[in-house]
């Protein structure tokens, strides 16, 4: 197992050739929701390797894309951050993102991981996955659709359906299943509720170790987090909490992404160009990870002991681009079946 990234390491950018090996000038606008204090130093690295300063300005996805779309051509962004696939769809449907031509990006990150228009691109990606308490549930669901089943009737929470990572996760069911297996499933999650859909993730982890539900669904990089660091009413009880990656024998575990794109009216594209393939080097992948205990896109970039800790898995190969387009009927569908 490799060591942590150090600043050092940023700087070298191993792995890496062309542009990112010249060194640049000027600046660089980035909007970022991405709120994670560990990432200033994925930004200073990038100042270091190519002289440009970055300038940051971070707020709600939403916000931030109704500032670009207010702005229009005048705007100074260059680049935008954001979480999730559907917010990254979301950017694209408002025509603040352009397309990207980049054979670093192309080989590095997965098909299946960036946009069909080359508008967007993931560059650390949190695997959606199924919690259960082992003192009380001896045979835990094995894919997303056994979630459903009778026996496990008041014992599932979950987060609102307003939940970005739900709705994408209910636009994969979709993709890979079919609208009406995709409806069943939502309707029949709903019945194995323990209590009303509300908090977060941590939250979700919180209630399982508690005893207000047996199973749940969470991000991986949120019980990592707690592997790694203090997490109130989660660390300490990790022999409590089992898991599992759904579906291994079948689709794979749903991934959803952190990833960005370049600004329509990018001020300075080479410059953003260059951030972008920043992020998908060897040193910024192992950050991802190591820094905020999320999977690199990258093949073969090594894991932090807290994300290599949960085990290696077989993650659904779908284009999320393609499950970004079911996003609208994912919403529709939880409202029909009263998914709050």
């Amino acid at each position: 197992m490799k060591h942590p990234l150090s600043l050092c390491a940023v700087a070298a950018l191993a792995g890496l050739s062309g542009p990112l090996s010249a060194r640049a000038e000027g600046t660089l606008n980035l909007y970022s929701s991405r709120h994670y204090d560990t990432d200033e130093q994925l930004y200073t690295g990038f100042t270091d390797q190519t002289g440009i300063t970055i300038n940051r300005i971070e707020g709600n996805a939403d916000e931030l894309i109704a500032r670009m779309q207010a702005e229009g051509r005048n705007s100074p962004a260059d680049v935008l951050l954001t979480v999730d696939t559907s917010r990254l769809e979301r950017a694209k449907t408002a025509g603040v993102l352009q397309s990207v031509d980049s054979a670093v990006l192309e080989a590095r990150i997965p098909d299946n991981l960036q946009d069909s228009d080359n508008q967007w691109f993931g560059f650390s990606q949190r695997a959606r996955i199924i919690f259960y308490d082992k003192t009380d549930v001896t045979e835990p669901p094995q894919d997303y659709l056994s979630l459903t089943d009778p026996k496990y009737r008041g014992l599932v929470c979950a987060r609102s359906s307003t939940s970005t990572y739900n709705q994408t996760l209910l636009a994969s069911v979709i993709e890979n299943h079919g609208e009406a297996v995709a409806r069943d499933w939502a309707a029949g999650i709903v019945a194995n509720f323990a209590r009303n859909p509300e908090g977060g993730d941590t939250d979700q982890l919180r209630a399982l170790v508690s005893g207000q539900c047996d199973i749940v669904l969470s991000n991986t990089y949120y019980f990592a987090r707690a592997l790694r660091t203090e997490v109130s009413g989660v660390t300490g009880a990790e022999d409590q909490i089992g898991w599992v990656f759904p579906a291994q024998q079948a689709e794979g575990a749903h991934v959803n992404l952190s990833g960005g794109g370049i600004a329509a009216h990018a001020p300075h594209r080479d410059n953003a160009v260059l951030f972008l393939e920043y992020l998908a080097s060897d040193p910024a992948q192992v950050f991802f990870s190591a820094g905020n205990d999320e999977y690199p896109v990258v093949a073969g970039v090594a894991l932090s002991a807290s994300v290599a800790a949960l085990g290696d898995f077989k993650a659904d190969p779908v284009s999320l681009s393609a499950v970004a387009q079911n996003l609208p009927l994912a919403q529709q569908i939880f409202n029909e079946v009263g998914w709050k």
